[in-house]
């Protein structure tokens, strides 16, 4: 790229094409783990597995959405952005997504409570998750609100992951509603920050930054999946301390 080339904004049509070619190269749906989910070749036990260590994930969401919040001077962008801790946190004796995706842990056959302990997540999950935080936190807002952007991908992953877990595993059925919930919430996430981001990246260096950061939170993604695979798909071996699959 040019000089020249570098100090050109792109348009909202190109940024957008920029940050969607980032998660057709680089989003989680093509990880060998969620391959095999969508194939129905994973066990209960792995099965179990994952929805365990997601809900790691799941569960630092609002955390995550509070310190983007918190970073925000701007009434307007609070009020918006306040709706995804609602969204996962619940309100007004509705449940939010944590508890939605007990549901789903439960329906795999965990207890509720051995999910919420965390007692058992994988380190390198725990570490990623942990990155995210730190993401969010220590780089500036308008990178912290980009990597919320994998929202701009996630309802496809969720309407195929939902036509795969009904055919492959129907024991899951009681437990799907965190996903079709999130059918038109990550959406309606995604078209606000994308907006936001096409509004407040005012320079081509900022443009980059969003797209940067975008790149960052996949990997994390990713990340999990790869501890995932490895403990519980190939070689197997989970570290001391972390969930153990029925072998039974």
């Amino acid at each position: 790229m040019s000089d020249v080339a570098e100090d050109v904004l792109l348009s909202a049509s190109e940024l957008r094409a920029r940050l969607v070619a980032v998660g057709e190269e680089r989003y989680h749906h093509k990880h060998p783990f969620h391959l095999l989910m969508h194939e129905g070749r994973l066990t209960r036990g792995q099965m179990q597995a994952w929805a365990l260590n997601r809900y790691y994930y799941q569960s630092q969401i609002p955390v995550k959405d509070a310190i983007i919040l918190s970073r925000s001077g701007d009434a307007e962008f609070r009020r918006n952005w306040r709706k995804r801790i609602v969204d996962h946190d619940g309100a007004d004796g509705q449940p939010g997504g944590i508890e939605k995706w007990l549901r789903l842990a439960e329906a795999t056959g965990l207890t509720a409570e051995r999910v919420s302990s965390t007692a058992e997540i994988l380190p390198g999950v725990r570490y990623a998750v942990d990155a995210y935080l730190q993401l969010v936190s220590q780089r500036s807002h308008l990178e912290a609100v980009a990597s919320s952007l994998t929202e701009m991908f996630s309802r496809d992953l969720i309407s195929l992951r939902l036509d795969a877990l009904r055919q492959h595993y129907p024991w899951l059925e009681s437990g799907l509603v965190y996903f079709t919930a999130r059918l038109t919430q990550a959406p309606e996430d995604a078209t606000f920050a994308f907006d936001w981001i096409v509004s407040h990246a005012c320079t081509r260096k900022e443009q980059e930054l969003a797209i940067s950061a975008l790149k960052d939170k996949c990997a994390i993604l990713w990340a999990q999946l790869d501890a995932l695979y490895y403990s519980y798909v190939e070689p197997g071996w989970p570290p001391p301390g972390a969930f153990q699959m029925d072998t039974a």
